[in-house]
């Protein structure tokens, strides 16, 4: 999107601009994306727009918007807050594509690009896919005649989620299919342990918070403990608790879970 449709990345960022009062713009491109950067820092010089290519480390999970605004212009959200809160507004590549090429013409959403890719993917790659296309006639374009769905992940390896059947339709909030082998999905199906305390969790929380006791408030039901007194809310559920747990707790599940039922709760009352 970004090498391709400069032009429509840019007419989304001038309107984003616009509608949103900002002063100037900082375009976040991870340091392993050189030729990004290098087409951008070109793009940026004539269009006259207040714009700066901003070149981050590449780290996960970067790409979250409380990261990037972290990273760049060192201000922090506050707990339950919004970029908002600090004088700041994040938008994701496609989004201001999309604003750029289908606000000027009046239409809506009816497509978009995916990234179909996994070591059981014949023919991987990034697909311009129309809404509604069911997942199992995308990858018999891309080489996977195969049925089984628990396979099959809808986002990346950290925070995606397991599709319950093929014949469920792409829509506006896929951003990529990920095909895994049944020898990776074994390999990675281990068996859960006590938590050993080691504090590895916390470590990787980019948002400071204490996953394994609430992984324990998890398992004991404490939904609202988990939000008023544990800040559960914050989470954007990026997967790295779960992933460096030698225990193999499923953290970020259960942080699904947990947030899904204390919505549920809020909507009811």
């Amino acid at each position: 999107l970004m090498l391709e449709r400069k032009e429509a990345l840019f007419r989304g960022l001038a309107i984003a601009l616009r509608a949103t009062g900002a002063r100037r713009a900082l375009i976040a491109v991870e340091n392993n994306q050189p030729d990004v950067i290098l087409a951008f820092r070109a793009a940026v010089a004539p269009s006259e727009l207040p714009v700066e290519v901003a070149p981050v480390r590449t780290k996960y999970p970067q790409g979250a918007e409380k990261m990037l605004i972290k990273s760049l212009l060192d201000r922090e959200v506050p707990s339950g807050g919004l970029p908002m809160d600090v004088g700041a507004a994040v938008f994701n590549v496609a989004t201001l594509a999309q604003i750029g090429e289908l606000l000027p013409m009046q239409r809506g959403l009816i497509e978009r690009v995916i990234t179909v890719t996994g070591p059981a993917v014949g023919n991987p790659g990034n697909y311009l896919v129309a809404l509604g296309t069911p997942i199992r006639f995308i990858l018999e374009q891309c080489r996977y005649r195969g049925e089984d769905a628990s396979v099959v992940i809808l986002g990346g390896p950290m925070m995606g989620v397991t599709v319950p059947s093929l014949d469920i339709p792409i829509t506006k909030g896929v951003t990529s299919i990920l095909v895994l082998d049944k020898a990776e999905v074994q390999k990675r199906n281990r068996a859960e342990y006590p938590c050993i305390r080691c504090g590895s969790c916390l470590d990787a929380c980019p948002m400071h918070l204490n996953p394994s006791r609430l992984g324990q408030l998890a398992r004991k039901r404490e939904f609202d403990t988990m939000a008023n007194a544990f800040n559960l809310m914050d989470c954007f559920e990026c997967g790295s608790c779960s992933y460096v747990c030698p225990s193999n707790i499923p953290l970020v599940q259960r942080f699904r879970v947990a947030k899904s039922i204390i919505r549920e709760r809020k909507a009811a009352s």
